[in-house]
């Protein structure tokens, strides 16, 4: 399991009972976690007096309930970069700590890179992604489905000090959009993919993890160049395991262009016992 060692203002305290406890910058967090499944007792005090804890309705959905006077919105960084978080619907706070480890990786691929990458940002929320490439020294093309998404991502951009890089924001259907880029003949240097578990584009299209993402890595594998330096398939859907990320990328990509393949689960260190939660699946090709 890969596991980012440098945030500071993230920190996984503890994890029990269906639950993390969290630090978020100076504010402390309780939100649900299907993958706690342990019991463990609950030593931490902060477990009693967290700012803001977020409850899961029996009908469905949830809420957050602040215990203390929290403000709507506030800020944290990884290194040079900044980001806006908030308390938002379904457990959300617009960042997930666990893609820093992948952020680091095409960091030192782009940076490395004798000429500037081109890079295409799919499915691409509130821009972690984005801005780590942006930072590192590439042009990055960010598409999300989401007009807010892209809206907080263009602002997370602008606290890092990064709105004059060279992104474009795209608000599309990222299948359309890649359709459609195939069809002009442009092409990228690498290729980032965090797709939803199930979604719906601007016209109601409909987006099932499992039945559509084979098709969509070979349409994908089409706009990437000949000399591309990476590709890479985030996951968080628990069927979709590291193994079945790699078998898809290796027959779709990798055959025709040879490099590594790294698969494996990303997850954050519990500092209460130091064990490790398992956060999602990446599945990482590499031109060697």
């Amino acid at each position: 399991m890969r596991i980012s060692e440098k945030w500071i203002d993230y920190e996984l305290i503890d994890a029990s009972c269906g639950e993390r406890l969290e630090r978020w910058g100076n504010k402390i967090l309780i939100r649900p976690d299907p993958q706690v499944i342990w019991k463990t007792e609950k030593q931490d005090v902060r477990w009693k007096c967290a700012d803001a804890h977020y409850y899961r309705s029996k009908s469905g959905g949830g809420k957050w309930e602040k215990s203390r006077n929290i403000e709507d919105s506030w800020k944290i960084s990884y290194g040079d970069l900044y980001f806006k978080v908030e308390l938002l619907g379904f457990k959300h706070t617009g960042l997930f700590p666990e893609q820093a480890v992948n952020w680091d990786l095409y960091s030192d691929i782009i940076s490395k890179s004798e000429k500037t990458l081109n890079i295409l940002n799919l499915f691409a929320y509130t821009g972690g992604a984005t801005l780590a490439c942006a930072n590192a020294g590439a042009e990055v093309c960010h598409v999300d489905a989401s007009k807010g998404m892209v809206e907080r991502a263009k602002e997370n951009a602008f606290i890092s000090g990064l709105s004059k890089k060279p992104i474009r924001w795209i608000v599309d259907d990222c299948v359309k959009f890649v359709k459609r880029e195939i069809r002009r003949g442009n092409k990228y240097d690498g290729i980032i993919m965090d797709p939803p578990s199930f979604g719906r584009g601007n016209s109601g299209e409909c987006w099932h993890l499992e039945d559509n993402i084979y098709d969509f890595i070979e349409l994908c594998a089409s706009v990437l160049a000949e000399d591309a330096k990476f590709f890479l398939l985030n996951s968080y859907t628990t069927g979709l395991s590291p193994s079945v990320m790699e078998y898809m990328v290796r027959e779709l990509i990798q055959k025709k262009r040879m490099g590594t393949i790294i698969s494996d689960e990303i997850g954050l260190e519990v500092t209460a016992s130091g064990g490790k939660l398992p956060s999602g699946s990446s599945c990482l090709w590499i031109l060697d």
